[in-house]
């Protein structure tokens, strides 16, 4: 099976029609002795899950390398595992060839063996999933020599490790490919950016922008388009790109530009902006990132849309006071009363996680006692009082975890109204409102006051304070 891992490579603005398709790698999931995964029931710290990371497809150009000949591509490859309760070590990459013969030629790098139309390749250690993964095989593949456009073949790949809860985790044969296909066309291709870290608010960068077509015809024109995060400003104005803003509802509000630039690019050449690209952290700035991708102009398909985007991440020192909001309301037995509860970021920064789409927080509210929960915000969850089980009903649960957003401006608030009815008037009834993480019971990163993450509602207080 190949789960999707679409969440670690989602763009700004994904979520809105306007996005562009992005291009991902899939990967195949390895489980422990069998070709199911675990179950969701099964105790995490018991169970591990071998991945192999690779490539759905691959297209490869009949030519335009400077001397004619096809132009090679890289193909990479890698394995990770889930579990960071066991160390997996001795990793072995399989990958057999035989399926691309006469479509394409493979170069092994030198940690693969080859041996025929197959090779094993060595991983000594594997790592968890994450942001610091990266792929350890890198094979360099080119169409064979007589190749014609639309020719196609498979690689398979197959794998092992050392280590899991029983020692041993291993792929199912023929559960993992990569289909490589000959085309002619453009293939524009976007260079990687630095990330820039510990920057300050205010502060202005470069962005560096190369793009170069790879492909083995011209590219009549092209379209690029930026996509900036609300903490980013768009210094230069190229008088080829139209300007907006998009989302700012259900979405974080971003700063779209679309360029439309006449130049043709011939096999091998590249393009510069008219003058470089400047953006600048606003005062609000905290994580920010600007999207570029890029498409042929005229109609043409692109041979190889997977380095048609990038983004450049910039991280600002900056911080967000989550606030917890609670209530005081009161009321006599019988009688229904709402309670608005709920967050308010006092800033200065934003806060957001487009990419995973993670509420920026979590409400956790217990209910005072002497009083039921008659109607509950569409974004709470009823649990039971220690918070591990769900509750049957919406109603009347004694305890309560609300997602927020995920993304909030500063000086914003959040308020979830619940309806109380009060069965017995019990004076200066507490229950704790707290700010928690997504995941997790860690302090907010960039909180530099988390005394104000916990709130209460009192219900039928005896003193005004």
């Amino acid at each position: 099976m190949r789960p999707d891992v679409a969440r670690r490579t989602t763009r700004l603005g994904a979520r809105t029609a306007a996005a562009a398709a992005t291009g991902l790698l899939t990967a195949g999931l390895l489980t422990v002795g069998a070709a199911v995964p675990a179950s969701a029931d099964e105790p995490t710290g018991q169970t591990d899950q071998l991945w192999i990371n690779a490539p759905l497809e691959q297209t490869l150009p009949l030519g335009g390398g400077s001397d004619g000949e096809p132009q090679s591509r890289s193909l990479n490859i890698g394995l990770s595992h889930d579990n960071d309760n066991f160390a997996v070590t001795d990793g072995w990459l399989t990958v057999d060839i035989s399926g691309i013969a006469g479509v394409a030629e493979v170069t092994w790098p030198d940690n693969c063996t080859p041996s025929g139309t197959t090779a094993v390749c060595g991983v000594p250690e594997v790592p968890v999933i994450g942001d610091a993964y990266s792929p350890q095989v890198h094979l360099t593949v080119r169409a064979a020599e007589g190749a014609a456009a639309g020719a196609h073949g498979r690689i398979t790949y197959a794998a092992v490790a050392t280590g899991g809860p029983t020692g041993t985790l291993e792929a199912p044969l023929d559960s993992f490919d990569t289909t490589l296909t000959v085309a002619g066309g453009p293939d524009l291709s976007l260079g990687n950016v630095a990330p820039v870290k510990g920057a300050q608010p205010g502060s202005t960068h470069t962005v560096p922008f190369t793009l170069t077509n790879k492909g083995d015809d011209r590219s009549e024109g092209f379209t690029v388009r930026l996509v900036g995060s609300y903490g980013l400003d768009l210094i230069t104005r190229y008088p080829e790109c139209a300007y907006r803003t998009i989302g700012g509802d259900d979405y974080a509000p971003m700063t779209e530009a679309t360029c439309t630039f006449d130049e043709v690019l011939e096999p091998g050449e590249s393009f510069a902006l008219p003058e470089p690209m400047r953006v600048a952290l606003a005062p609000h700035a905290y994580a920010e990132r600007l999207d570029i991708s890029v498409e042929p102009g005229n109609g043409a398909v692109d041979l190889a849309d997977e380095d048609n985007y990038t983004a450049a991440h910039l991280g600002a020192v900056n911080t967000a006071d989550f606030e917890a909001r609670g209530a005081r309301v009161a009321g006599a037995a019988g009688e229904t009363v709402t309670a608005e509860l709920g967050f308010r970021n006092n800033g200065p920064a934003w806060i957001a996680y487009p990419v995973s789409g993670d509420p920026v927080a979590r409400v956790d509210f217990t209910v005072p006692e002497g009083v039921t929960v008659t109607s509950v915000p569409e974004e709470c969850i009823a649990r039971s009082l220690d918070g591990i089980d769900s509750w049957p009903s919406s109603a009347g649960a004694p305890r309560y975890v609300c997602k927020l957003p995920y993304w909030t401006l500063p000086d914003t608030a959040h308020t979830l109204a619940f309806k109380l009815r009060i069965d017995q008037v019990v004076p200066d009834a507490t229950g704790p409102v707290v700010l928690r993480p997504s995941f997790g019971d860690t302090p907010f990163p960039f909180d530099p006051n988390p005394d104000n993450n916990t709130a209460q509602l009192v219900v039928n207080p005896t003193s005004g304070a």
